[in-house]
């Protein structure tokens, strides 16, 4: 374990304490932005380090949840402290969670994985389950709200909320009995040409003292010292996300740009781990670890954070809306198509992973100029 990965989170987590609550003057924001950076990528490394030891696909389950367990917490934290101004906080956070990894991330993978093979290759059988997961959660928690009628405008009334908590969270334990006990083939990653190739040379990299996946795994008391610091460095990474979050609000507004934007930038911040993660798991031919990460994280979002706000609005004042807009509406609908068709091959080109980075790119532009 190098020693960054150990200083720079307990690093972080001083600059958290020091600036919690207060008002940051312009070398203190650029000063945690940079700590935060740091967080991100110490968090890759003892994540990668959890997975290398308890293997696929509970290393993916591991960042995905602990990232939105704090996810989750900050959304109800700003809130709670933001009044009626932040009641599409959550909707615009998780929406962008959606689209950051369902489009995002697997745009990415697939481009680094084809780049690097010509063709990416994965299991469609777990992609495929995670895809009609995530599409349901999003419909459920996401589009119904902006068609009930028990309530005006885009929001659930106490009883709709409560069953698409219930369900949401139904449906995410649903997904990881799935994918860790009964159908964990389908979500290991698929044995290619390269990987067998590379298993006969992992005698050589380990020698050569590579940083390579195919190296002996981490002792229990390694992976359990990266598991605290990860924890560590995912609460340094949300911390301080919220501490450059009011000067990050003032630049949003001072710009003119919708109030959407700050949810886009929170959920950009605290899913750089798993982005990060995912590339580097893509450019080790490991595309289905990318899925696994992207998918996961989409489905960890909705999945937690819908029974955590319907839980928190019992004391959180004001409206809670949650349906879509016409724009994101078709954005969702487009992305589930276009999933669809990428995973039912269960490989992928160039060009998929293009035509989901154009989608993302179309996500980030219309929430700037809707």
């Amino acid at each position: 374990m190098t020693d960054w990965t150990v200083l720079v989170p307990v690093v972080a987590l001083i600059a958290l304490v020091f600036s919690w609550g207060r008002d940051l003057p312009s070398y203190a924001v650029i000063l945690v932005s940079l700590c935060l950076a740091g967080a991100v990528l110490a968090a890759v490394h003892h994540a990668e380090v959890v997975a290398h030891r308890v293997g696929e696909p509970f290393g993916s389950i591991v960042l995905a949840v602990a990232v939105t367990v704090i996810e989750v917490a900050l959304i109800v934290t700003l809130m709670a402290d933001g009044g009626p101004k932040t009641a599409s906080l959550a909707r615009d956070t998780v929406f962008a969670a959606v689209m950051i990894t369902c489009n995002g991330i697997v745009g990415m993978s697939l481009l680094v994985g084809a780049l690097r093979n010509r063709v990416a290759v994965f299991n469609a059988e777990g992609s495929g389950a995670a895809l009609a997961t995530v599409a349901t959660l999003a419909v459920l928690s996401l589009v119904l709200p902006t068609f009930t009628t028990s309530k005006p405008g885009p929001e659930f009334s106490t009883a709709q909320l409560t069953f698409a908590a219930v369900a949401s969270l139904a449906l995410y334990g649903l997904f990881i009995a799935v994918q860790t006990v009964r159908h964990r083939d389908y979500f290991l990653p698929v044995d290619t040409k390269r990987i067998r190739k590379e298993a006969a040379q992992a005698a050589a990299a380990a020698a050569a003292g590579e940083d390579d996946e195919h190296a002996e795994p981490p002792t229990s008391r390694a992976a359990l010292i990266s598991l605290g610091l990860l924890l560590v460095a995912l609460v340094a990474v949300v911390g301080n996300a919220k501490a450059v979050s009011p000067t990050i609000e003032k630049g949003v507004a001072d710009a003119g740009l919708p109030n959407a934007v700050v949810g886009v930038i929170i959920a950009l911040l605290v899913l750089l781990p798993e982005t990060l993660a995912a590339v580097r798991a893509a450019r080790r031919d490991r595309v289905q670890t990318s899925l696994n990460l992207a998918y996961g994280s989409a489905i960890a979002s909705i999945g937690l954070t819908i029974p955590a706000i319907a839980l928190a609005s019992v004391w959180l004042s004001g409206p809670l809306l949650l349906g879509l807009g016409p724009i994101h509406m078709v954005l969702l609908a487009l992305t589930v198509v276009v999933s669809a068709l990428t995973i039912v091959p269960g490989r992928a080109t160039l060009l998929q992973g293009g035509v989901h980075l154009v989608l993302f790119a179309g996500f980030l532009f219309l929430a700037v100029s809707p």
